[in-house]
């Protein structure tokens, strides 16, 4: 078994929680994304807060190490009261301010900036988790309100005590720790955010390219690219142009000797080589019906020859099935029809 199985396991299942907490149908992508992240933010936070109550516990603090304890309830409260009542931005400013006031009143517990190595810098995450999953006012109000706490605690400094009980060198490892802890989490949600961003806009351009072939294979290029670009209403006016339409003779009867699927496959290989004579000569496919194809010459660009075009088109056509020995029944029937629009 892989050591790291359990630690992936566990993974998936924070961020499968996350995911279900957040899940609301009203949500569009984009939302549901900030939604899940500031549950993440709110549960990886939770085994630091624990350890760190576990240092000051051993230290003998033990009245200061029930303010990292708490964390941890004050938390699962929050996100059960989310999942019941589903009032996100209730869940968001208990988060933040959770994350904001208990590194600032376990500094003030511990007499001070330095005597606390520094713990109040765990209150970065607000502002930080603010950015990603909180509106932009917001965002701002918390980064404002983070600011003024660190300004706070300066100018109350020197007025605190500035001693505990916690050893000289677990107050150096702790500073250590209270710059990478919330380094680390502050990156690992911006990573997880940008990962699933990137995600995002790539099911969206997969869409997107989807949609855009689909429309160019009901449409015209030109038409194609004129409603993508916003156009309202697509109206040109053509005086000379041709139609042809091309009927599969014997079809029918052929019909009745393949099963649905080989027929649907040979309709689909017929077509495609007419789709590439079409492109050939230069003229507009319209559109395939049975088996029946419709083809226009002269449209969406005009040019003087679209009769002729169309009749070079039907010949090549003729040659093609004919070049198949007579697998595809009789060959192909067509009309063709020009149109002089009167002045």
């Amino acid at each position: 078994m892989n050591i790291l199985s359990p630690i992936r396991a566990s993974r998936r299942a924070i961020y499968t929680f996350a995911d279900e907490t957040s899940a609301d149908e009203a949500d569009d992508e984009a939302l549901h994304l900030r939604k899940s992240i500031a549950v993440l933010a709110a549960i990886v936070v939770g085994p630091a807060a624990t350890i760190w109550g576990l240092v000051y516990l051993a230290a003998g603090e033990a009245m200061i190490s029930i303010i990292p304890f708490i964390y941890l309830p004050l938390t699962i409260v929050n996100v059960v009261s989310y999942r019941i009542w589903r009032r996100y931005h209730v869940f968001e400013f208990c988060q933040l301010l959770i994350t904001l006031l208990l590194p600032f009143c376990l500094m003030l517990a511990l007499g001070g900036f330095v005597s606390s190595s520094g713990v109040v810098m765990w209150a970065l995450i607000t502002p930080m988790g603010a950015i990603v999953y909180s509106r932009r006012k917001m965002a701002f109000f918390w980064f404002l309100v983070f600011l003024g706490v660190v300004v706070f605690s300066a100018l109350i400094d020197s007025s605190l005590s500035g001693t505990n009980d916690v050893p000289q060198w677990v107050r150096r490892t702790m500073f250590a720790g209270n710059i990478l802890g919330p380094s680390a989490v502050a990156f690992g949600l911006l990573a997880y955010f940008v990962k699933q961003n990137d995600l995002a806009y790539e099911l969206l351009n997969f869409k997107r390219n989807r949609s855009e072939s689909l429309l160019e294979n009901v449409l015209p290029t030109a038409i194609a690219a004129m409603l993508k670009d916003g156009t309202q209403m697509v109206a040109d006016r053509f005086d000379h142009v041709s139609v042809l339409f091309a009927d599969m003779v014997g079809s029918t009867q052929l019909a009745s000797t393949l099963t649905p699927e080989e027929m649907v496959a040979l309709l689909n290989e017929v077509f495609s080589e007419f789709d590439s004579i079409t492109i050939r000569h230069g003229v507009e496919k319209i559109s395939t019906s049975g088996d029946n194809y419709l083809v226009a010459s002269g449209v969406p660009e005009p040019r003087p020859d679209h009769a002729q075009a169309l009749v070079n088109v039907a010949l090549d056509m003729r040659d093609y099935l004919a070049s198949r020995n007579g697998e595809l029944g009789g060959g192909c029937r067509c009309g063709l029809a020009s149109i002089q629009a009167r002045p």
